[in-house]
């Protein structure tokens, strides 16, 4: 209990975006789009000071390539956040980053109703 003018601990796991961005404002879409796939760079180690969230990073990526979305949402932070995290540890050199895949083409009606076909001539 507190007593009156004083205040209450914080008892809340959260941490405001700012506070982890160090208040700097948030890159581009288009330097590290959702589908960008990243990993650690070899024989890299962790940067000195570094925060529970890059340490998480690291973590994460050293099992291979995450798209910058699903870095986002295991480390539950807003995809800003993560974006901002992951485009400084790419520019100090610790991350590789490639192109998100390319999109699918659009086959056209045809192909598809004869692999339709072929596939029900599997089944029956």
């Amino acid at each position: 209990m507190t007593a009156p003018g004083e205040e209450e601990p914080v008892s809340s796991d959260f941490v405001r975006s700012y506070v982890i961005t160090g208040g700097r404002s948030l890159p581009s879409s288009d330097e590290l789009a959702l589908h960008t796939l990243v990993t650690l760079a070899p024989e890299r180690t962790p940067p000195l000071g570094a925060g529970p969230e890059v340490t998480a990073i690291w973590d994460l990526c050293a099992g291979g390539y995450l798209s910058v979305a699903e870095v986002a949402g295991h480390l539950g932070l807003p995809v800003g956040v993560a974006r901002l995290l992951l485009t400084d540890l790419a520019e100090q050199g610790h991350l590789l980053h490639r192109a998100e895949p390319p999109r699918a083409q659009n086959v056209d009606r045809a192909t598809l109703e004869k692999v339709l076909h072929g596939l029900q001539s599997l089944i029956s």
